[in-house]
């Protein structure tokens, strides 16, 4: 039985400003990621739907099945994108935290 943390925000689908995959993989690389190499993990793209601008996100390494990877999504993540891209949509993380093999913090 496959389990993930959905995390969905409010949404922002009603702007006319254009968001690409590539813009969304720019603040990964250059300014989200640095940040969480720290404790071994990272955040990836798993699917962006231009037409709604809702991005679903895997997180990774020291991420997967951190206990506190939901924080690390809505506080650090989440608020950066609404930041750096305020007509974004639903952002999701639709990680499996249940496998994680090597979390950061472990969950008790």
């Amino acid at each position: 039985m496959e389990t993930s943390i959905i995390i969905v925000t409010k949404s922002w689908k009603n702007s006319k400003v254009a968001i690409t995959k590539n813009d969304i993989q720019k603040i990964i690389d250059e300014d989200i990621n640095p940040g969480l190499s720290m404790h071994g993990g990272y955040i990836s793209i798993h699917e962006f739907d231009e037409s709604d601008k809702s991005l679903k996100l895997i997180m990774g390494g020291g991420c997967h099945g951190c206990a506190s990877s939901k924080l690390t999504m809505m506080l650090g993540v989440e608020r950066h994108f609404r930041e750096e891209l305020p007509d974004i949509g639903d952002i999701e993380d639709v990680t499996d935290h249940l496998t994680g093999e090597n979390p950061y913090y472990i969950q008790e």
